[in-house]
């Protein structure tokens, strides 16, 4: 199930700032070269996450979950000039080509990229994030959550891509994952350490402010 209809993607594609050249680069090559190019932000919620980033300003941005590298260069347009962009990812296979992405880039001396399990390389990280990008393996977003709590700034955000999943949060599913999403997602509706809402964008973000 789409969230969106195509006619209707095609028009916030149409309406919002230009994908850049370079990612619109990635976007092809993910999905011509790379298993599962879904896990890909794309042109509009790409655009939503830089939109979000230049807002903050941000000194410090954690993303856990590369992938490709497309949302890691989406947020760090948004860096301040002395900013530092940690992205984690597990897959080590990927390595080479999203390093690759990163050189073509301006923001490659911004970005400090991370190949390991994102619950070991998290506490290792002594930063104070202005913003958090949750985009990895579901099971985990409970664990991930609590990791980066303490770590954020009080009004920073913290971002969770998938918290539709494809609309089956709300169609009665409850096969593992979407039953894990749906606890997580309720933990946060309750969460009164923080401001949130869902924007139904691509898969369904979750935007977390800490009060």
């Amino acid at each position: 199930m789409e969230l969106l209809t195509e006619g209707l993607q095609t028009y916030l594609e149409q309406h919002c700032e230009p994908e850049p050249e370079l990612l619109r680069y990635i976007n092809r090559e993910t999905h011509l070269k790379v298993s599962m190019p879904r896990m890909l932000s794309g042109h509009y919620q790409g655009r939503v996450l830089t939109f979000l980033s230049k807002l903050s300003s941000p000194n410090r941005i954690l993303e856990i979950g590369t992938f490709t590298g497309y949302a890691t260069l989406c947020l760090a347009e948004g860096l301040t000039e002395t900013g530092i962009l940690h992205t984690i990812d597990i897959n080590a296979e990927l390595e080479e080509r999203v390093r690759e992405y990163f050189k073509k880039s301006s923001y490659n001396d911004k970005i400090k990229y991370h190949i390991g399990n994102a619950v070991e390389v998290i506490p290792q990280l002594d930063e104070v994030f202005d913003i958090v990008f949750i985009d990895a393996d579901k099971k985990n977003n409970n664990t991930y959550y609590d990791l980066v709590f303490d770590k954020v700034k009080k009004g920073g955000l913290i971002i969770v891509d998938n918290v539709l999943w494809s609309g089956k949060i709300t169609l009665g599913a409850n096969d593992k994952d979407t039953e894990n999403i749906r606890r997580f997602n309720e933990r946060v509706s309750n969460d009164q350490r923080t401001e949130k809402l869902i924007l139904p964008v691509r898969d369904g973000l979750f935007i977390i402010r800490k009060l």
